[in-house]
């Protein structure tokens, strides 16, 4: 099994548009299996299999930037509703995107351009995905990508828009629990299964500090990520918004044998609805 590493581009091809977007890393690779036929009774005793091509699997990581975010968290969350224009605003629109219970998302091609050769994996589709935030560290979404069908060669052209731009960070996203500001909250991560259902958990790392810590229930979360820069024409622009009903508590993993500050892991499964707010300055459909 060859594994794609982080030596090449990606482009995300929809109905609507074709992307490249910038990445960390990325495992996408075809997905193999055997055909085993077992060894008879009598003879040499050896088994034989056949390679079959099994389509798609692997996954991609890239940060969110002003230019990818509504279309990464788009595939990710599986549904979104029309864009809607911002009032008191040049050219603004907001999309709002909703994580559904179903495994059937949006189907997309990925194309793979590793320099000598390019790849075409068709009719994939995102099984789950991590949004991962930290503290200094550039906002990073993981989708977990499969496909039934095998990729192709894919010809090479100069069609891909670089919608790229700068990236969203850690230290430029706040945290509101139940109406109340959380400025101890280290980093966070969303983590979502799709297949046979969604499933989704958050973990948040916060900073110990008395009278501070989390509730057991949370009714509603409300993360903001935003691009804070003079050059923009509004603090909405380059903003997205991820709002979480209804965390119950899985496990407090906090370890306090530390004289040091102790960032200290805690495990929520989600039982209510997740909606993104992602604004963007087209209105181009990204469904």
């Amino acid at each position: 099994m060859k594994v794609q590493g982080c030596d090449c581009s990606i482009v995300i091809k929809t109905a609507y548009k074709e992307m490249s977007v910038p990445y960390s890393e990325e495992t996408i690779r075809e997905a193999v299996s055997l055909l085993q036929e077992e060894a008879a009774i009598e003879g040499d005793g050896l088994c034989k299999a056949l390679r079959k091509k099994c389509g798609v699997t692997g996954c991609v990581v890239t940060p969110l930037t002003i230019g990818t975010a509504p279309l990464l968290l788009y595939l990710a969350m599986g549904s979104a509703g029309l864009p809607v224009f911002v009032s008191e605003t040049r050219d603004l629109y907001q999309y709002q995107l909703h994580l559904m219970p179903m495994e059937d998302t949006e189907r997309f091609d990925l194309i793979q351009d590793r320099g000598n050769e390019r790849r075409l994996f068709e009719g994939c589709q995102v099984n789950g995905f991590e949004l991962r935030i930290m503290h200094y560290e550039a906002l990073k979404l993981k989708l977990d990508i499969c496909s039934g069908r095998s990729p192709v060669v894919y010809p090479y052209t100069n069609t891909f828009s670089n919608a790229g731009g700068e990236k969203f960070r850690g230290d430029c996203v706040t945290y509101k629990i139940n109406g109340k500001d959380y400025s101890n909250i280290y980093g966070l991560t969303i983590s979502a299964q799709k297949e046979s259902g969604t499933k989704t958990e958050i973990w948040i790392k916060r900073i110990l500090e008395k009278g501070s810590d989390l509730p057991n229930t949370i009714d509603e979360l409300i993360i903001t990520a935003q691009l804070l820069r003079d050059t923009y024409e509004t603090r909405h622009f380059g903003t997205f918004r991820i709002t979480v009903k209804r965390l119950v508590l899985i496990a407090d993993e906090t370890t306090i044998n530390s004289a040091d500050t102790v960032i200290a892991p805690i495990r929520y499964y989600v039982a209510g609805s997740v909606i993104a707010e992602v604004f963007s300055s087209t209105e181009e459909k990204i469904a």
